[in-house]
């Protein structure tokens, strides 16, 4: 199957030459590499274009579900998996989630959790208990059980171009909080959401560490159920933590 890597990314300058590096690296190698530059203006467009094998589109109107969905029309791939800029992939994440898909053809998306490389160790011990703890019995329960929805991580997922494609591609009213489970909820009507462990990322903990743990938490719990719910986050504005 044709896979296509896209990185959505805003002021990326700092980490998207990691980031792309890292996918050249992999095991399995993508097809085609893609990174929208979404009205960057610190120069993530010009480091992109420097990474060989890489093709840059430009989308001018800011917002990740904007860029994500100029990538879902542009990507050639059988398969589109996102990644978020600050993340790096271990050399075998492309292989996983390509064997997860051979594994199971009936599956139409597959997500797995973070690893953090510049966090603290408790912070990586409560991020890791919350993956096997609550993120798995909870997916169980709201997607096999109650089909309501799904643990989708955003920075994290591969899905099937047409699958997105018949469920109208992703949801531009949404500005950031919430987007990923309003993916998962609409994927889940039409079939499997497939929530594996092994098909990990590193990424970096900024937000962790520009917001605080608690606050961090109650945003994603508050919007997850917002949109299993009552199909809107709750949040509708977010703060930047790039700087």
């Amino acid at each position: 199957m044709m896979m296509t890597v896209v990185v959505c990314a805003y002021n990326e300058a700092r980490c998207i030459q990691a980031c792309l590096f890292s996918l050249l690296a992999q095991t399995r190698l993508p097809d085609e590499i893609l990174v929208v530059n979404n009205a960057s203006t610190d120069g993530t467009a010009e480091l992109a274009r420097a990474v060989p094998g890489v093709r840059v589109i430009d989308e001018p109107t800011r917002g990740l579900v904007i860029a994500r969905e100029t990538a879902r029309r542009h990507a050639r791939g059988e398969i589109l998996a996102y990644l978020d800029a600050d993340c790096r992939a271990p050399i075998c994440w492309l292989e996983r989630v390509e064997r997860r898909f051979e594994a199971q053809p009936s599956c139409l998306a597959v997500t797995g959790p973070y690893r953090y490389y510049d966090w603290d160790r408790s912070g990586r011990a409560l991020l890791r208990a919350y993956d096997i703890v609550v993120a798995v019995p909870t997916h169980l329960l709201v997607h096999r059980v109650l089909r309501l929805g799904a643990i989708l991580y955003g920075g994290n997922f591969a899905v099937r171009g047409e699958s997105l494609t018949s469920i109208g591609g992703f949801d531009r009213s949404i500005e950031f909080h919430g987007e990923d489970t309003n993916l998962g909820r609409r994927l889940t009507r039409i079939g499997r959401v497939a929530l594996c462990l092994d098909c990990w990322l590193w990424t970096s903990a900024r937000r962790y560490r520009a917001l605080g743990k608690g606050r961090v938490f109650s945003l994603y719990v508050r919007n997850f159920l917002s949109e299993v719910l009552w199909h809107r986050p709750a949040d509708v504005e977010h703060v930047d933590v790039r700087g």
